[in-house]
């Protein structure tokens, strides 16, 4: 494995280890087990953390990587990256605010935004995985230059 698909490898599987943690939380709760809940879902923030700065790291030191698959394939490719790029922003937005809430014990509204956080999260890890398995699976693609490389002009 190079280091084109090595950091793409560890970011999906946070993604997966976050989503996986988010169903385990939203488990707990359910059963009232609130310190556990807390626990895993803390946990999970922290997986998406790590794949937002492992994602980042790749992007400005490593590059991209550009879609190897059939031309007839693309633009229905880029849609479909462009709504898991909305997606994973908006998940971003909004378990922040969750977490936010559940910290400074607005329970009520917390528990309003953690289910619908949770669906959107569990969406864009699935659409996540799916952008992997295409760019790195089916059709690896080429590489792009490091972002600060195409700043400096190296």
């Amino acid at each position: 494995m190079d280091i084109f698909t090595l950091f793409p490898t560890i970011s999906t599987s946070f993604i997966v280890i976050s989503a996986v943690l988010v169903a385990i939380g939203w488990g707990l709760i359910i059963k009232g087990k609130r310190e556990a809940h807390k626990n895993t879902m803390i946990a999970a923030a922290v997986a998406a953390l790590l794949f937002f700065i492992v994602y980042v790291s790749r992007t400005l030191f490593v590059g991209n990587t550009s879609w190897g698959g059939p031309d007839e394939l693309k633009t229905i490719y880029q849609v479909f990256l462009i709504f898991h790029i909305v997606l994973a922003t908006v998940a971003a937005v909004f378990g922040l605010t969750t977490l936010t809430l559940g910290f400074k014990a607005k329970y009520a509204k917390h528990r309003k935004w953690g289910r619908v956080t949770s669906i959107i999260w569990f969406i864009t890890a699935i659409t996540g995985v799916m952008v992997y398995v295409l760019l790195y699976m089916l059709y690896p693609g080429g590489h792009t230059k490091p972002v600060w490389e195409v700043i400096l002009g190296a």
